[in-house]
């Protein structure tokens, strides 16, 4: 089951294709089981294994672990679980990417992310945030949260980092861009640096609005994320 920056004209639809609307940290969480509309989050959860007791990793992110307008299989979480479970690992992988989801409503969503019992949590969020101008440092204390919430709970982190053009000054891109790696350095989290890197401004790769990666630019993100996650489940299997 389931390397440059996009120019900023493009990148802004994303304000528009990829956000649910204002977004406020105070703002009231929804039930949970939903996402920041109320609707359930998409959800895809591999086939059981043969094997027993396979690790559970569970992607929490926006439009860019979703996937919108592809196949589910077509989303690079997807991609991963086949390459993995056809290399012998048993691995259960659940998107749960929701499209115009910032890092306040993945902090909200985490009681339910958590509740699937991940081994495993890579997070992807931020961008909807950086996009809207949000503080940095809000964006980072929610990040931060949802980074010890995790671990508190028994699941290990991968993080995943991103970028945003310069629309509201280069010292903010500048600063959304290092948020990433501050805090995959102070909480001792593994970084895969940049997921868009190759498919970022590369028309081939992206959907029309040419923002969201088309179903060849997510095999380049599992390309990516790839590595990272084999040494994460390497080093949890003592390997």
């Amino acid at each position: 089951m389931i390397r440059e920056l996009v120019p900023a004209l493009a990148l802004l639809i994303l304000l528009g294709g990829c956000q649910a609307g204002p977004d406020s940290g105070d703002a009231r969480p929804p039930e949970p089981g939903t996402g920041p509309t109320g609707d359930p989050p998409p959800a895809s959860r591999a086939r059981p294994t043969p094997e027993a007791d396979p690790v559970r990793i569970v992607f929490l992110g926006d439009s860019l672990t979703a996937g919108p307008g592809l196949a589910l299989e077509e989303t690079f979480p997807a991609l991963l679980e086949e390459r993995l479970q056809r290399d012998g690992i048993p691995a259960e992988i659940v998107n749960a990417g929701v499209s115009g989801d910032t890092s306040a409503g993945g902090l909200r969503r985490l009681d339910w992310i958590l509740r699937q019992e991940p081994d495993l949590l890579v997070l992807e969020l931020g961008v909807n945030d950086g996009l809207r101008g949000q503080p940095i440092s809000g964006i980072e204390q929610n990040l931060r949260k949802i980074v010890r919430r995790a671990r508190k709970a028994e699941s290990r982190v991968l993080l995943l980092g991103l970028r945003i053009p310069p629309s509201y000054g280069e010292e903010y891109s500048r600063s959304f861009r290092n948020l990433y790696p501050r805090i995959a350095e102070d909480l001792d989290v593994p970084l895969v640096p940049f997921l868009l890197e190759g498919v970022a401004g590369r028309p081939a790769l992206n959907r029309p609005d040419g923002i969201h990666p088309n179903a060849a630019g997510h095999r380049i993100l599992a390309d990516t994320v790839e590595p990272q996650l084999r040494s994460m489940l390497s080093l949890a299997d003592g390997s």
